[in-house]
């Protein structure tokens, strides 16, 4: 999920109360809530930032190794302030560990929700999982959980984010049930119309309309792509878009270390391959985020002899 929405995540969290059990409560709730995207740093590097996001520090040693030390920097930060002069507000060295453990397990559950996928066995397996239930940038999600806080600091009364909190809990367990159901009545259609199952399927969500979802179909040599509108509607686009990942050019091209980052995080690859002088031009990038390009894409040259010698 995107960064807004960890945070009204942790702010709504802190204010249904549990801000109150230690110093700097709420901080250590909003921060933690954020904390595994450290790895958007990737995003500097020369190679795909892709390939590393949303593993190392989504993992399962990261889920155990970031409260822990996020405990200690608020221990320290604690020991250079002055002391707190009201008791409510004392620094509770195991209240601190909980919540930041609260505020790393909802950012990872969340990142879990959207179709961007997240390796949370890193580094023990590096499997991406996919929920397939809630859009990356869901502004139902922000509408309810700030409207939750605003209330809460207005009122001063944990009620609001309390409520705010349930209807966000109804909510996500709304979508992954839709989703579930609806990724087993798309792929019982297309079996019944080819006769079998797709090699891959992704029933996702869109932005702000619940009631419909993105489909892309695995169909061999070729992604169909399409739409789901419950209550059973599936339409699939009349055109198909190769994978190109048995041409040759392809096949040198797997060679680069940037197509190799890209891969490592591809759900569904796609090869592109353009003409240029003294080769090919190979671009992989992937059917869920084609119309982004920029960092979901990767290119190079092969040129005419290394495709030929392959």
């Amino acid at each position: 999920m995107d960064n807004l929405c960890h945070t009204l995540v942790g702010a709504a969290i802190g204010e249904a109360g549990l801000k109150t059990r230690t110093r700097f409560g709420a901080a250590a709730l909003m921060i933690s809530a954020n904390i595994p995207d450290l790895d958007v740093l990737s995003f500097l590097a020369d190679t795909s930032p892709v390939a590393f996001r949303r593993g190392w520090t989504h993992g399962i040693l990261a889920q155990i190794a970031l409260p822990v030390l996020m405990t200690g920097a608020f221990w320290m930060w604690n020991r250079w302030r002055r002391p707190a002069t009201d008791a409510a507000q004392t620094f509770h060295g195991g209240w601190m560990l909980a919540l930041c453990f609260v505020g790393v397990y909802s950012h990872v559950f969340l990142d879990y929700l959207n179709n961007y996928g997240v390796r949370l066995l890193t580094p023990f397996d590096w499997h991406w999982f996919y929920g397939d239930s809630v859009f990356i940038v869901d502004i139902w999600l922000w509408l309810v959980l700030s409207a939750g806080v605003w209330m809460s600091r207005r009122r001063r009364s944990p009620r609001p984010s309390t409520y705010a909190l349930g209807v966000a809990t109804i909510y996500v367990v709304a979508m992954l049930t839709s989703a579930r159901v609806a990724r087993g009545i798309v792929a019982e259609q297309w079996t019944a119309t080819h006769g079998s199952p797709p090699q891959a399927l992704m029933v996702g969500p869109r932005p702000i309309t619940p009631m419909s979802r993105d489909v892309i179909v695995d169909a061999g040599d070729h992604y169909e792509l399409g739409s789901f509108v419950w209550p059973s509607r599936l339409e699939l686009d009349t055109e198909h878009i190769a994978k190109n990942d048995h041409r040759p050019e392809v096949a040198a091209a797997r060679e680069d270390p940037r197509i190799r980052a890209l891969l490592v995080w591809s759900r569904f690859p796609i090869f592109i391959l353009d003409a240029v002088e003294g080769g090919t031009r190979v671009t992989v990038t992937d059917a869920r985020f084609m119309s982004r390009g920029g960092t979901f894409a990767a290119s190079t040259i092969v040129s005419t002899h290394s495709s030929a010698s392959d």
